[in-house]
């Protein structure tokens, strides 16, 4: 029997109390315990991964059932959250107005990842109760640095996935309930240029400016943004000089890319990495790459989303996807495993002092993570 929307809502809420800013280790780690209490008081078997690098421990989450020697479902959920530690008691306190519950990360990403404990708990129950057991072992990857791009955390996801036929992440809803089938892939990319001091009044001719090669450069790079390939690129924070007397010597931009494709991908990467300087007596230099490679939908994900939305229609909604241009946890695995993202409830504002999620959408989404487990193979 499932849990009821009440019940959701309680278990969800005792996670959203818990503040996993990313650099938050000791509140991150204080959920992973929450999460294993909770998994192994219903037979799951938990093993744990010390964080690293500032970073909090990752957790992985067996079901009860299955042979886990064998390939299974594999669903990826973070717990790390952009909200720091004290959001919860001033900017964003947990309410709920008619359908909508407010807190910190509670729609990116605690609502998907409890419900996602919640399906392995109500099979778990159902087997208990004389239902026959899933064909494929589930297991539940928890990690602690999705938001500032996995670094600690891609290995293991990737090793994970080589035993996984299936992917299922539980990131949130997009735009009404769709889920997601492909994202862009993400570039990070820092270009710095060196130029000549000089004083800006007596000896200005002597001076070779960083920060006017680097407005050249800004102006080459947002010119590579193409809407009808569906590339962006987007310079979001510049540094330089070291005062108005004085032509700076130094200079540098953040660079974002996002891309369609593994091939727009490699193509991006070189015209970047391949930036040539403007200004006479100027270097540019360039580092970085691809944080994340591109989702790209294979005729394997369209089947996985075809038999979800089967499955949807049976619970009662419609099942909708759509291709995003942010990047999660997929983009690492898209090209080896069939992999379904967005499953997590509904809701908006994300990474606001709005975030919340839909309540109504708790128990359909939950059902929905439970058919996929109950009937893939």
């Amino acid at each position: 029997m499932d849990p009821s929307t009440d019940d959701l809502l309680t278990g969800l809420l005792r996670w959203v109390r818990i503040e996993t800013h990313t650099p938050d280790v000791a509140g991150i780690n204080s959920l992973m315990d929450l999460v294993t209490q909770e998994a192994e008081a219903f037979g799951a078997t938990c093993e744990r991964f010390p964080g690293a690098t500032g970073y909090g421990d990752h957790l992985l989450v067996r079901s009860p059932w299955g042979d886990h020697s064998q390939p299974g479902i594999l669903f990826l959920s973070h717990l790390d959250t952009v909200h720091p530690k004290g959001t919860i008691d001033k900017d964003l306190p947990i309410r709920i107005d008619g359908d909508a519950c407010y807190g910190p990360g509670i729609c990116d990403m605690k609502g998907g990842a409890y419900n996602g404990l919640a399906a392995m708990r109500t099979i778990t129950a159902a087997i208990a109760g004389g239902a026959q057991a899933p064909a494929l072992p589930m297991r539940i990857l928890f990690t602690s640095d999705e938001e500032v791009g996995s670094p600690t955390s891609r290995g293991l996801i990737e090793e994970q996935a080589k035993t996984a036929k299936y992917a299922l992440v539980t990131e949130p809803a997009r735009n009404g309930g769709h889920i997601v089938t492909a994202r862009k892939g993400v570039g990070r990319f820092t270009l710095r240029a060196e130029g000549r001091p000089a004083h800006a009044g007596a000896r200005h001719w002597q001076g070779r400016s960083a920060v006017t090669e680097l407005a050249h450069q800004i102006i080459a790079l947002e010119a590579m943004t193409d809407y009808d390939r569906d590339i962006t690129i987007n310079v979001g924070q510049i540094t330089g000089g070291s005062g108005t007397n004085v032509v700076p010597q130094h200079a540098s931009a953040e660079v974002d890319l996002r891309v369609p494709t593994v091939a727009a991908a490699e193509e991006m990467v070189a015209r970047i990495t391949g930036l040539t300087p403007k200004t006479p007596d100027v270097t540019v230099t360039v580092t970085g790459g691809m944080n994340r490679p591109p989702f790209e939908k294979t005729p394997a994900i369209t089947a996985l989303f075809d038999h979800a939305a089967g499955l949807a229609a049976e619970i009662g909604f419609e099942l909708i996807d759509e291709t995003t241009g942010g990047g999660s946890d997929a983009n690492f695995i898209a090209a080896n495993v069939p992999t379904l993202d967005g499953l997590g409830p509904d809701g908006d504002h994300v990474h606001t002092l709005n975030e919340h999620i839909y309540i109504s959408s708790l128990l359909p989404r939950m059902q929905l993570m439970r058919r996929l487990v109950e009937t893939l193979d």
